[in-house]
């Protein structure tokens, strides 16, 4: 009888593997119920503590990513492997802040990079499968998304729990809807004035944009300018802002990084 259940339980996997929804529903139940929008929808932060009391939803998604082997992965489109591998990345990290929801309930954390061992940092872990394999988010960031999609707005999409980061959507990114939920990602993000603008010492952008300038046309500074050029509408407050940029050599500074947890509890005590 033992035997026969987890038969079951394994044809149950496969078939969920094989038949991947690429609608990601699961997920985007969890980020409408945990997701708190604010700042008109610039801003985002996560109600963790009831994540980590009511897991399920999460978990049943989690063993979704999981299920899916290489040779499933390697069948779909790039919007599909994409979207798959973006929601992978948010996902495992909210499971990685729930997974130690204890130390910053005691307050011996405060931030994603507290969860660090000695000698590797908390996107060096190994905590997760994914595509058959034992995983890191440095692995999913680093050595699959940036490496196999040219795709710079991947930037403004993958969220690692800090204040400073973009904003987490309230749904799942999905392959039909890629293009235009990324273009989003990043108007959004550079029009949050926190983090990314024009004043009179000239840009202001989040320090991602230094951290992955290689990422950005010529891979230098001056490819950010350039890159930072096509989203002049959203960097600017007024049309004399918007000539500076598309028109000069613009200085750029990158502001501090917040690394503090984004979540819902500090933005009730702000």
């Amino acid at each position: 009888m033992r035997f026969f259940a987890l038969l079951v339980l394994l044809l149950t996997v496969a078939s969920h593997a094989k038949d991947f929804n690429h609608q990601h529903f699961a997920f985007t139940e969890v980020l409408q119920q945990r997701v708190v929008v604010s700042d008109n929808g610039l801003k985002s932060a996560i109600d963790y503590a009831a994540l980590a009391d009511s897991p399920d939803v999460l978990n049943i998604y989690l063993n979704q990513l999981s299920s899916v082997n290489q040779g499933q992965y390697q069948q779909w489109n790039e919007n599909q492997q994409l979207a798959f591998l973006i929601n992978a990345y948010n996902a495992f990290t909210l499971q990685l802040i729930i997974n130690n929801w204890d130390q910053f309930k005691s307050g011996d954390a405060e931030s994603i990079r507290d969860l660090g061992g000695l000698f590797t940092s908390p996107w060096e872990q190994e905590f997760f499968t994914l595509l058959g394999k034992k995983r890191t988010l440095d692995w999913l960031e680093h050595e699959k998304i940036r490496v196999h999609f040219d795709e710079p707005r991947i930037h403004a999409a993958l969220v690692c729990a800090a204040v400073s980061c973009p904003k987490l959507r309230a749904e799942a990114f999905i392959a039909d809807e890629l293009e235009q939920q990324l273009e989003d990602q990043m108007v959004s993000f550079l029009h949050d004035r926190d983090k990314n603008g024009i004043d009179e010492k000239g840009l202001y952008l989040s320090k991602i944009f230094d951290w992955y300038a290689e990422d950005f046309r010529q891979g230098n500074e001056a490819g950010v300018r350039e890159y930072m050029r096509q989203y002049a509408q959203a960097l600017a407050d007024n049309e004399a802002q918007r000539q500076r940029l598309i028109e000069t050599d613009i200085a750029i500074r990158y502001t501090d990084y917040n690394w503090q947890l984004n979540s819902r509890s500090r933005l009730q005590r702000d």
